[in-house]
């Protein structure tokens, strides 16, 4: 071999120090890039796990307000009820339309604590039509995290 070959050979065998921190910083801005998708990817996982909460409990007061129509006006407003145990009343005593709403409200309102982070707030408007068919709002909102505003989901029912 001649002397140039095994200098030209010698120089380009091996990786530089700078090569190497090139390499170094292109994965570390591909990993960090990762990393924030991997936390957005969550956040948004854990808003869609709420929204599903909120249509679930929505429409779970919509069948308590169905099965109890004739004290519509007894769901109005934000609860939060009594619990006045309707559902393990002894045989022969009964509760009246409007403390099966209390109940209604104490438990709904027991369940949306569960499901959804502290400070969820829900409201019933109840817009009566006369002999039409009236129409109850459902609404719950809830604080997300890094939302200036709390988000809402409404459920309107005409009954």
């Amino acid at each position: 071999m001649t002397l140039k070959k095994q200098q030209l050979i010698r120089r380009s065998s091996g990786f530089t120090l700078i090569e190497v921190l090139v390499a170094l910083v292109v994965m570390t801005v591909g990993m960090l890039g990762v990393a924030v998708l991997y936390v957005e990817g969550l956040r948004l996982n854990r808003t869609a796990i709420y929204r599903t909460s909120a249509v679930t409990l929505a429409s779970d007061m919509a069948e308590r307000i169905r099965a109890n129509q004739d004290n519509l006006i007894s769901y109005t407003g934000d609860g939060p009820g009594q619990n006045r145990n309707c559902q393990n009343t002894p045989q022969g005593d009964t509760c009246s339309g409007n403390d099966m709403a209390l109940d209604d409200w104490y438990r709904w309102r027991d369940s949306l604590n569960d499901a959804l982070p502290a400070g969820a707030q829900a409201t019933v408007d109840v817009q009566p039509a006369g002999a039409a068919l009236n129409r109850v709002d459902i609404r719950i909102q809830w604080p997300e995290v890094g939302a200036e505003d709390p988000v809402s989901y409404t459920l309107s029912v005409y009954l």
